[in-house]
């Protein structure tokens, strides 16, 4: 699919950036006296990034697809707007002794990029440079500047900057011992550039416009965001359907930095499992062209085996004689991402985003429908309701089924475990009567290369039964309301 020139929406309060060099060149000196570090300031109102973050949104509508400044009348204002960049990166990296060598780095980059007359920009050596993943100490906090594509967000590569800092609570710590991921970072947004005033969560080095790809080091995740979605998603769908949540999730809705902790437990084990297990194909498989469906059982099969660890950490901790502080917080977390697990996938994927190849809200829609028809999960009078006790071994059953099609697949060839897949999930998520999928592949294609088997599935191949349909409609508002929200957002 061809990407088209995103033109970013000017800061509210700034300039628009013009071409007037007279307007240029004051927004530029007005900035260069405000980029310094004044003492007892927080990091959102250091006038350094205030002017840095302008800058950057204002070089944003300068910038093409893939980061480059075509139009030459532009790059005057450009030179302006990455010397702004720059100063504030300098009056801002005492504040960042930890990242002194990625934030010279980058000075460097984009000096040459300047330099360059401002092509594709390559940002390679100051991505080599960041290492947070070496200093994961809570509290820690970040000054992240790339030309980079944001998911979720804009897919060009514009100049985009980042405050942060990182979660990272002692029993994570402890944690990671046993489930050991040195390439996980978990983080919270402090403040941003537009590309993350959007439904992006994560920040990932391939986003990042560079001349090659290295061997990636870290990945990160802001679960603020994600803490702050599930709160108010869940809190308006168990309204919508009388679910009596129970007492640990209503916990979870009163305090964002408990959910905040639950969602790095559940996204460590998620993120080491996609390299774990009895794997039939590559486990970076999204790089490949494959029916969206099994994508959908990937990402499920990584969430799944979150839970079941958690209930495995909840039987044994709960059987000890005693525990330390770390182990009794892990414990209460344990059962916390259990439901994080269960609420997010039902209320906010299978609802979220188009139903164009939507793998995430087909993995929602899997796991309701699975518990529904094993009798733990029941809408009736217009009521939601679950079987508390019974719905753990129920989850860990469907974690089981799609172990058990791995395992099997690895003696298959690619398109049969594709069939197989497939007939796991109409087995609990009705196809669309169209389907040819379902009706049966023709000989043509079954005989043909694997590229007609994913021509022929429909972008939405298991549309949203009922429950969904009305239940989306209801909560499109809500849904849409936690576009680029923060974990401040309560």
């Amino acid at each position: 699919m061809s990407l088209t020139a995103h033109r970013a929406p000017a800061v509210i309060g700034e300039p628009e950036v013009v071409e007037d060099n007279r307007a240029t060149t004051q927004f530029v000196e007005d900035n260069r006296a405000t980029t310094q570090f004044v003492e007892g300031v927080a990091l959102a109102e250091q006038p350094a990034w205030l002017a840095l973050q302008a800058a950057a949104t204002h070089l944003q509508s300068l910038q093409e697809t893939d980061g480059s400044i075509a139009d030459t009348a532009d790059h005057s204002a450009a030179r302006s707007h990455v010397a702004v960049i720059t100063s504030s990166i300098r009056a801002l990296a005492p504040l960042f002794p930890h990242d002194a060598t990625y934030l010279a780095a980058s000075i460097v980059d984009f000096e040459r990029w300047t330099a360059e007359d401002f092509g594709a920009p390559d940002f390679l050596d100051s991505l080599q440079a960041f290492q947070p993943q070496r200093d994961r100490v809570d509290g820690l906090a970040h000054l992240v500047v790339f030309p980079m594509y944001t998911q979720n967000g804009s897919r060009s590569r514009l100049v985009e900057a980042v405050l942060c800092e990182v979660i990272w609570p002692e029993f994570i710590g402890e944690l990671e011992k046993t489930y050991t991921n040195g390439l996980f970072v978990s983080l919270r947004l402090i403040d941003f550039t537009p590309g993350y005033d959007t439904n992006s969560a994560v920040l990932f080095p391939e986003t990042v416009a560079m001349r090659e790809i290295p061997s990636f080091t870290w990945g990160a995740i802001f679960q603020d965001r994600e803490a702050a979605r599930f709160r108010r998603v869940v809190r308006a769908a168990a309204e919508i359907t009388k679910l009596d949540l129970p007492e640990g999730a209503q916990r979870m809705l009163e305090s964002q930095e408990l959910t905040e902790q639950t969602f790095v437990m559940w996204d460590i084990i998620h993120d080491r499992t996609h390299m774990r297990g009895d794997l039939p194909f590559d486990p970076f498989m999204i790089k490949q062209r494959m029916p969206y469906f099994l994508y959908s059982l990937e990402e499920l099969r990584c969430d799944l085996t979150a839970f079941r660890e958690c209930v495995r950490i909840e039987q044994r901790l709960s059987a000890a004689d005693s525990r330390s502080d770390s182990e009794a917080e892990m414990l209460d977390h344990a059962r916390l991402v259990q439901y994080a697990v269960l609420f997010d996938r039902i209320f906010r994927f299978a609802i979220t985003g188009t139903r164009v190849r939507n793998y995430d809200g087909l993995g929602g829609q899997l796991l309701f429908a699975w518990l529904h028809q094993r009798g733990v999960l029941h809408w009736t009078d217009t009521a939601l309701a679950l079987d508390w006790p019974e719905v753990p071994a129920a989850v860990v059953s469907l974690a089981d089924a799609i172990d058990r099609l791995y395992w099997e697949s690895i003696d298959r060839p690619k398109v049969a475990h594709w069939l197989a897949a497939y007939d796991l999930v109409r087995t609990v998520v009705t196809p669309h009567p169209a389907s040819r999928w379902a009706r049966g592949l023709p000989d043509d294609v079954l005989a043909g290369p694997p590229s007609g088997y994913t021509d022929a599935i429909l972008d939405d191949e298991f549309p949203l039964s009922m429950f969904f349909e009305a239940l989306e409609k209801k909560m499109r508002p809500v849904i849409a309301s936690t576009e680029g929200i923060r974990g401040t957002d309560g």
